[in-house]
């Protein structure tokens, strides 16, 4: 399998690609989520794509919403990863030789309060934590470390001095696993992701939430968009959950009548957050 990922190697994309589809993944690494999505679906040797969604703490990545909508590509999956930042340095450097951090901005304020207890270190941000890592090795940057992920480590020989820095210890990442084609939901599948426009008629998206309640469906996600050229007017992205698939299409019998412009994204089984 080859797929495509945002970001450089050894990033949390590829950490969460290989957890869904293996270790021996090949990575289609890719500057934006733009031309992850675009290869996704133009590149005939990638085969799916892994693209962040939304964190638990920072919240919805919400141009990823947009993008996929306009894509026409396939949900077939999620991947929750918890985020684990590392300290990395050359081999043999040691934490009292540290002058400087390099890392994503986000990365960084993430590992804070570990940084803060070290106020001679000067924080460099950077564009990737991964990169961050490859810079560091390749240059055989002394008195330099970097924060990344532990498959960066491994990737460029660096060794971890400091392993899970990072502040909250249950900051998830989501993943939507996206490809050209739509899979057979497997018996298991548990979960749905839903696009769909209500009226603007008052009251017209709760009588939507009703029923969607009324068939035993849980409403994990609902996001609201603006529907360009139309003031005042949305689309919803819906991510559903439910114990047996029969409810999911109960359910929708129920709110397509009540709805417009409504798709069904893909069915999948739930990832897993522990």
């Amino acid at each position: 399998m080859r797929i495509a990922i945002q970001g450089f190697e050894g990033s949390f994309h590829q950490i969460a690609a290989q957890s869904y589809f293996g270790k021996q993944t090949e990575v289609e690494c890719c500057a934006s989520f733009a031309e992850l999505v675009r290869k996704a679906k133009q590149q005939p040797d990638v085969d799916a794509g892994v693209m962040a969604i939304e964190n638990s703490i920072a919240g919805s990545i919400l141009p990823n919403y947009s993008l996929l909508k306009n894509s026409g590509l396939h949900v077939n999956g999620e991947v929750y990863l918890q985020i684990k930042q590392q300290l990395m340095v050359l081999p043999g450097q040691t934490l009292e030789d540290i002058r400087e951090v390099h890392s994503h901005p986000m990365a960084l304020l993430q590992c804070m309060d570990f940084l803060e207890k070290h106020p001679h270190i000067k924080l460099v941000e950077t564009e990737d934590t991964a990169l961050s890592a490859r810079h560091v090795a390749q240059k055989k940057l002394k008195s330099t470390a970097a924060i990344a992920g532990k498959l960066a480590a491994e990737i460029f020989g660096l060794d971890i001095i400091a392993p899970n820095i990072h502040t909250a210890k249950n900051n998830y990442t989501r993943f939507l696993v996206i490809s050209r084609n739509g899979v057979t939901p497997a018996p298991d599948a548990n979960k749905a992701s839903v696009y769909f426009q209500t009226s603007h008629d008052r009251g017209s998206l709760a009588k939507v939430l009703t029923k969607i309640a009324e068939a035993g469906i849980n409403l994990s996600k609902l996001q609201s968009f603006p529907i360009p050229a139309k003031e005042w007017t949305y689309y919803f992205h819906a991510d559903m959950e439910f114990d047996h698939q029969d409810l999911f299409h109960k359910g929708l019998e129920r709110i397509t009548p009540m709805t417009e412009h409504l798709k069904v994204l893909g069915i999948y089984k739930k990832g897993n957050t522990h």
